[in-house]
């Protein structure tokens, strides 16, 4: 990662102790949303995340889904780690390890929020690829007219939550492509409409709401606000 001693020393938690539990649910639902639009929500045996933080996302993403279902969150985190193990269950629980060192496979791999904060993500994409037959990855769209003319943004997203990258749509697919993926769905994603209580935030609701009812891919570009959710499977795969 970019500076990989700030997860592990506890620096990253200090700026965000809560870890963004409260966009968990709404995360779990988008992600629910593409499964189920695909019809995989019923064919997964194993389910994991790398990256998962505290782990509420699969916290609410296991009560939509059968009980049956084996899943496993990744983080090196050890104090994101220790808030998560309140939240194991029988088919859910969470690692402090770097799953990327494991020689595990699963059904499906959640990569949600995290490339964003990786150093050299095209290797850490590629190197995650193999790792399951479907990998769903959701990435903040941080580059548009808006947050470039104006800078403050960004400059906000690498200062508060660490990133080091941004993300227009057709940059976030390219990588994946680039890095062996095959593009099963994607869809955008509306934080700052859905969630978000910025000032800017409801400033921007309407101009938002309305460009992107006309032409969604325009208004993401122009106005941002939005993130990428993306369904992939390792390229030639059947």
């Amino acid at each position: 990662m970019a500076d990989e001693s700030i997860y592990v020393s506890g620096a990253y938690i200090d700026s965000n102790p809560n870890y963004h539990v409260e966009d968990s649910s709404w995360k779990a639902s988008k992600i629910l949303d593409i499964l189920k639009k695909n019809k995989l929500d019923n064919q997964m045996g194993s389910i994991c995340e790398i990256g998962c933080g505290v782990g509420e996302i699969l916290v609410q993403l296991q009560k939509g889904l059968s009980s049956s279902i084996s899943i496993e969150g990744y983080e090196i985190s050890p104090q994101a780690y220790q808030l998560s193990l309140s939240r194991q269950n029988e088919n859910l629980k969470f690692y402090c390890e770097d799953l990327l060192l494991l020689d595990n496979h699963y059904d499906l791999m959640l990569c949600i929020d995290v490339i964003e904060h990786v150093d050299d993500y095209l290797d850490f994409v590629r190197k995650l690829r193999d790792k399951a037959k479907y990998t769903l990855f959701h990435i903040p769209l941080d580059l548009s007219v808006q947050t470039v003319l104006r800078s403050t943004p960004i400059q906000y997203v690498r200062e508060k939550v660490g990133h080091i990258h941004y993300f227009t749509k057709d940059i976030a697919i390219a990588a994946l492509l680039d890095s062996g993926y095959e593009i099963v769905d994607y869809q955008y994603t509306a934080g700052q409409l859905e969630i978000s209580k910025s000032s800017l935030s409801k400033w921007l609701f309407w101009p938002r709401k309305l460009i992107t009812s006309i032409n969604e891919d325009f208004g993401v570009r122009l106005l941002g606000g939005y993130s990428l959710l993306i369904l992939t499977k390792p390229r030639g795969q059947q």
